[in-house]
């Protein structure tokens, strides 16, 4: 048994969309009582700390209608059915930014909204990027601006807000740790 499981009783689907479904579950608490909990079934997704030979980070501000405001946040975009972390993660790559690479590094995966959401993105690292010749086409409704900043530039955008998602002040911390050591 895990500490503090709570067993589902039953389960409700009220809504099934394209990237999201959402579930009522009816739970017996670890106190034996009855409880509700909303939960967000996701397909999980991948993001990429993109590093330019120059050591430049590459990142892409785009609007985030949940937010109703654009933020700058490291590649990413969610997997789909059947397709493995990593070939997820280098698609995002050429979509997003234009650029390839050859070696793509796992670091960690990691819950984002553990309270009401099973999203687990797969973070990677992509250095030795080199430019497409020809850029894959973004999603129908995904417009981005590209950007190359320094980790200094970086830690500003965190200050401003500019950088504003958990992803990427994750990847923030990380790089700044690995840049360090190499």
């Amino acid at each position: 048994m895990k500490k503090f499981e709570e067993k589902t009783i039953q389960s409700e689907l009220k809504y099934k969309g394209r990237i999201i479904t959402l579930l009522v579950d009816e739970v017996l608490l670890p106190n034996g009582k009855k409880g509700n909990r909303e939960i967000i079934k996701h397909p999980g997704a991948v993001a990429v700390i993109a590093i330019t030979e120059d050591r430049k980070i590459i990142l892409v501000e785009q609007y985030r209608k949940a937010l109703e405001r654009s933020i700058v946040e490291i590649p990413a975009g969610k997997i789909e059915p059947n397709e493995r972390p990593e070939i997820t993660a280098l698609r995002e790559l050429e979509e997003e930014t234009g650029y390839t690479t050859e070696t793509l590094q796992y670091i960690q995966s990691f819950a984002t909204s553990p309270g009401f959401a099973d999203e687990i993105i797969h973070l990677y690292l992509a250095e030795n990027i080199v430019k497409l010749e020809e850029k894959a086409d973004l999603d129908e409704d995904e417009f981005v601006e590209l950007m190359h900043v320094t980790l200094q530039e970086m830690d500003t955008m965190i200050t401003n807000k500019e950088v504003y998602d958990a992803k990427t002040a994750f990847a923030y911390h990380w790089l700044k740790d690995y840049l360090k050591q190499n």
